[in-house]
């Protein structure tokens, strides 16, 4: 099974796990009648807002729900590869998220289309690009697999907080492994075979200039030194997508993709 990389799982796995316990303290105070009615009217009315927006939010989620396929159809094949339902699920799920993060309804008649497109699209590109990577005969050791699973394990409580994320999440720890290591394998790739240029100091103070020019004035700009190392990772995450779009563009061409939805 090959969800996206393991740096979206971590993302769909990036939620507290642990509970929070709010204290209310009671006080006694000298409240009229009148006062204690309207509390009493706004509580009824936040209540109300309360509800609204519960139904709102379980209305929307079906309506998300109602987009996903059935797990065990093939949904594209790539070079021959079949990408199933359970893995544009997973893909879709992910690509809803983004979408309303832009304010955008991922269940309007226009947006539904173009949400689909860009989850097959993913899938597609990320296949082609595994399917180089184990061409080209890059490995993961276990030792590279337990260095990576011991690390993403150090962000949980303990084992059982962290199987519980796995649970939440339908993988299993082999499953999990797999992940890991197609991130491994694919870290390699990027490392030998894109020849991603080094951001340059003029790229960087360039980046920061317009990024300063464009927070207004009565916004209070950061100094260069302070947020240079932040910058320089968004300018290198750039340039690792552009030339990973330049690559898969050129995979495609010569490809045999077959959309099925």
């Amino acid at each position: 099974m090959k969800k996206f990389l393991l740096t979206l799982f971590i993302g769909l796995l990036a939620f507290s796990l642990a509970a929070c316990n709010n204290d209310e303290d009671k006080k006694d105070s000298a409240n009229t009648d009148k006062s204690t009615e309207e509390k009493a009217e706004e509580k009824a009315e936040e209540k109300t807002d309360e509800k609204q927006a519960a139904a709102d939010a379980e209305e929307m989620q079906k309506k998300l729900e109602a987009q996903k396929v059935k797990e065990d159809t093939v949904v594209a094949i790539v070079n021959g590869q079949e990408i199933k339902g359970a893995e544009y699920n997973d893909a879709l799920s992910i690509s809803q998220t983004q979408f309303q993060s832009m304010g955008q309804d991922p269940t309007s008649e226009d947006i539904a289309k173009q949400l689909k497109d860009y989850t097959l699209e993913s899938l597609v590109g990320q296949t082609l690009l595994m399917q180089e990577i184990e061409k080209k005969g890059y490995k993961a050791t276990d030792e590279d697999i337990n260095k990576d699973l011991e690390t993403l394990k150090a962000q949980y409580k303990d084992e059982k907080a962290f199987n519980e994320a796995l649970k939440q999440n339908n993988l299993t720890l082999d499953e999990l492994k797999v992940q890991i290591s197609d991130k491994v394998k694919y870290g390699q790739y990027i490392d030998k075979d894109l020849n991603i240029e080094e951001v340059t100091e003029k790229e960087l103070k360039e980046y920061y200039d317009s990024m300063a020019s464009q927070a207004g004035k009565d916004t209070e700009t950061p100094k260069y030194e302070d947020v240079k190392e932040q910058l320089k990772l968004q300018l290198e995450q750039q340039k690792t997508q552009e030339k990973l779009a330049a690559k898969v563009e050129e995979l495609r061409k010569g490809a045999k993709v077959e959309l099925k939805i």
